[in-house]
């Protein structure tokens, strides 16, 4: 057996690696905004809940106080999430991006295999900006990594569920 030094160096080797948040300034400052109001404001909020409910008698069958407490799990969850989002962000400079291929923060304009035009361009971004319902792709996603890199005239395939899909970039905008 070995010592404790020991045992915590062999552990740091399994430890994984933090993810790179890759996003936009902008993107950056929503979530340094939202993180800021969750610490100072909306921790006010619920901590008065808390006392509120308090004041409502007994603990063991008081659902306003179980209530508080649920809420106030929920905010210190998002704030570590918010934290380690925030500590590992990395904000892409979308104006020093190469303009022949596909990156962060282009839009892009697909045909299907049949050289039919998707109706919508899509905007690929960082993983904490995507929004696929209104055509914001992760870079992340399936779609999203088979576009980037990708050049104007040049076939992609996405791996899908229901099988491949091949789509060709039609037009790369910035």
């Amino acid at each position: 057996m070995g010592t404790h030094k020991e045992n915590i160096e062999e552990r740091k080797g399994l430890v994984p690696m933090s993810n790179e948040y890759r996003m936009s300034q902008a993107r950056l400052d929503e979530l340094q905004t939202e993180l800021n109001y969750l610490k100072t404001t909306r921790s006010d909020e619920v901590a008065e809940q808390i006392k509120i409910a308090r004041g409502f008698g007994d603990l063991s069958e008081n659902s306003e106080y179980d209530e508080a407490k649920n809420e106030q799990g929920k905010l210190y969850s998002r704030i570590a999430e918010l934290e380690e989002i925030l500590q590992h962000a990395v904000v892409v400079d979308e104006n020093a991006a190469d303009n022949d291929a596909v990156t962060i923060g282009c839009k892009v304009t697909v045909a299907d295999g049949a050289g039919n035009v998707l109706p919508m361009a899509y905007k690929i971004v960082g993983s904490q900006e995507s929004d696929p319902m209104n055509g914001i792709i992760s870079e992340e996603s399936p779609f999203g990594k088979a576009l980037m890199g990708a050049k104007e005239g040049q076939a992609v395939t996405v791996e899908a569920p229901s099988g491949s899909i091949t789509y060709v970039v039609q037009k790369i905008e910035r």
